[in-house]
């Protein structure tokens, strides 16, 4: 992909002033780049899910926001990695006109490590609902379902 060459942000000033056409406004790849993507997965409680993502996944909770007595939103990281749990009751106060479609969602998280070797044990008491494989296009995988009702397919690059 072609650079660009001056200033974006310039161009994008000077076009909200009236001083350049929108049509000749070079966006860079910085202004375009995604700097983190991460899956916010909608569960009754996230309590019981702690102990998958944490204390076998190695998870780090690096916020959390109580709702009452109990966890309304967290926020999971490790390494490079990162994803949100929220409870479906959080979700529907924070955004109302989304209520009815937070427990419609149906998420697949693929997962790409370097040592499925390492997870596989953490995941004996979780519920497996794809074997460890090997497939045609050179992954080993193993899919579970979290306590949160997701699934999560753990993944490694032969």
């Amino acid at each position: 992909m072609k650079r660009h060459t001056g200033s974006a942000l310039l161009a994008l000033f000077l076009c909200a002033l009236g001083a350049m056409e929108p049509a000749r406004i070079a966006y860079s790849e910085e202004i375009n780049k995604m700097a983190k993507l991460t899956p916010v997965l909608f569960v009754e409680a996230i309590e019981p899910c702690l102990s998958f993502w944490v204390e076998r996944l190695g998870f780090e909770k690096t916020v959390e926001v109580p709702e009452g007595s109990r966890l309304g939103f967290v926020i999971l990281v490790k390494d490079n990695a990162e994803v949100m749990l929220q409870t479906y009751e959080s979700g529907e106060k924070d955004i109302p006109a989304l209520s009815g479609d937070f427990r419609k969602s149906a998420n697949f998280l693929f997962v790409e490590i370097s040592n499925l070797d390492e997870i596989v044990p953490k995941l004996d008491k979780a519920s497996i609902v794809m074997p460890l494989r090997t497939t045609f296009y050179g992954m080993r995988e193993i899919a579970v379902r979290e306590p949160g009702g997701h699934v999560v397919c753990f993944a490694q690059k032969q």
